[in-house]
């Protein structure tokens, strides 16, 4: 009897810790039970809707913080072993600030959405979807038939798409547009890199190739991350070098792009469309769209509000990974996607 207590106590103390979860974001929340489901042994604190003094103790004493930002103070206040970021892009969160022993992961599974929207972006711009609808819906019935200056539109498998940037989100548009037809060229910072299976590019360039990409594209898609090294590097230059009747589809962060050089180039005709989904800073009250330039008044823009990659499967393989991570943090084993 001695001996089986002995045996149960050492077998106690071989269970992993429980950890106190602090969730802070509000999308992430509302799967909720997908998170407590796959880490059901901890203890799991929704914090979205709290008012400052209540999340903002929480996030100092938790063992790990889910977020989707996380300021500089916040981020200095925090004792957490481990800020797991519910998305890709760590530019909402202070990570230098936070203290060095605490780990930072992050998560994807946006990728697919993201490329569907693209090719949808695409053959909206393309067939004119947006005018040719609001036409109709009051009452005008224009098509080649009845009217010689309406454009035929061209099919997918006659286009070349350009990728800047060619990660996860790249590669998943890729490989629907050469599924669809669509010859890929693509640039990024490490083009000796080997490319994924079915992605079937023609050629993959370094940054320094861009201007060949825009100049062999129908159709540019943006996809790299927002850093001091993008911002700003599709300007007037780049615009210019584009064809006459190419699109612009900005899947990334709206800085990338220069918005006074964009709408320029929309409103000029310089370049054929573009489909916005990324902004210029946060939509606030007279400022929605977050632009400083009228977009969604040119018949050539398709506007959305950074809703691209918002399918439902996104955010539950996104609660997975989050799970995932608590499970292997309590139980001292390798954390995915750690990013410091």
């Amino acid at each position: 009897m001695v001996t089986t207590e002995a045996g149960e106590c050492n077998q106690l103390q071989r269970l992993p810790p429980v950890l106190d979860v602090v969730v802070t974001d509000p999308i992430i929340s509302r799967f909720a039970d997908r998170l407590m489901t796959g880490a059901p042994d901890h203890r799991w604190h929704f914090v979205a809707d709290a008012a400052p003094e209540e999340s903002f103790p929480a996030m100092t004493t938790a063992d790990v913080v889910v977020c989707s930002r996380l300021d500089s103070r916040q981020a200095a206040a925090c004792g957490a072993r481990l800020v797991q970021v519910t998305g890709a892009g760590l530019d909402r969160v202070a990570v230098g600030a936070l203290p060095a022993e605490t780990a930072v992961t992050n998560t994807f599974h946006h990728e697919r959405p993201i490329a569907e929207h693209v090719l949808m972006c695409i053959l909206a711009l393309t067939r004119r979807l947006p005018s040719v609808s609001g036409e109709l819906r009051h009452g005008t019935w224009r098509t080649i038939a009845t009217d010689g200056h309406v454009p035929l539109h061209r099919t997918l498998d006659t286009m070349t798409l350009g990728l800047v940037g060619f990660g996860g989100i790249g590669s998943a548009t890729a490989s629907l547009a050469h599924a669809v037809g669509m010859e890929v060229v693509a640039v990024r910072n490490r083009p000796d890199v080997p490319v994924p299976d079915g992605t079937c590019p023609r050629w993959v360039g370094g940054i320094s190739e861009l201007p060949r990409l825009l100049a062999e594209s129908d159709v540019v898609v943006i996809t790299v991350p927002l850093s001091p090294a993008t911002e700003g590097m599709i300007g007037s230059a780049e615009l210019a070098a584009m064809r006459e009747d190419a699109l612009l589809i900005n899947v990334a962060r709206g800085p990338v792009v220069d918005q006074s050089a964009l709408y320029a180039a929309l409103r000029d005709g310089s370049i054929g469309g573009a489909a916005i989904d990324v902004w210029w800073g946060a939509p606030e009250s007279g400022r929605t769209p977050p632009a400083d330039f009228p977009f969604v008044d040119l018949p050539n823009v398709l506007a959305t509000p950074h809703y691209s990659g918002h399918a439902r499967s996104t955010f539950e393989l996104r609660a997975d990974d989050i799970a995932e991570n608590v499970n292997r943090l309590a139980q001292g084993q390798a954390l995915r996607n750690r990013v410091r």
